[in-house]
């Protein structure tokens, strides 16, 4: 699939993030534009911010996963890395609003990686491997 496939999950993840505003969750988009620039903001930040993040929150990862052993403690951490993209993301981006603060990030952030995983991998998209998925991103 490659650069294409890459491509084409940004105005996918636009429409997730359109979906995600239409939710009572918070999450205030001012159109499509809003929500490519967004989509787009997402992943590169997570291009670029997955490391030191997982670097500082290394510590806390090990000891509360017994090293990676539990699971579900560690797809929190990977979901607390995308709700700080999430809220990045929106005091980045004008148009882009949450309105209850980190509630709004909590919620928005865990709907829009789900359905974002839930979409791309039904359009084919998943095994793009150039981008970080969002968050994520």
């Amino acid at each position: 699939m490659g650069l294409i496939g890459w491509l084409l999950q940004w105005p996918v993840r636009a429409v997730v993030l359109l979906l995600v505003a239409a939710m009572p969750l918070g999450v205030e988009l001012a159109g499509f534009q809003a929500a490519l620039l967004s989509a787009v903001t997402i992943g590169l930040l997570g291009t670029l911010l997955i490391f030191p993040l997982k670097f500082v929150l290394a510590l806390p990862w090990a000891v509360t996963s017994l090293g990676g052993l539990i699971a579900p403690v560690s797809w929190l951490f990977d979901w607390l890395i995308t709700v700080i993209l999430f809220g990045l993301a929106a005091s980045l981006i004008e148009g882009f609003r949450l309105k209850h603060g980190v509630p709004s990030a909590v919620l928005g952030a865990v709907a829009y990686s789900v359905i974002s995983a839930v979409f791309i991998r039904v359009l084919g998209l998943a095994d793009v491997g150039v981008i970080r998925a969002a968050a994520g991103g």
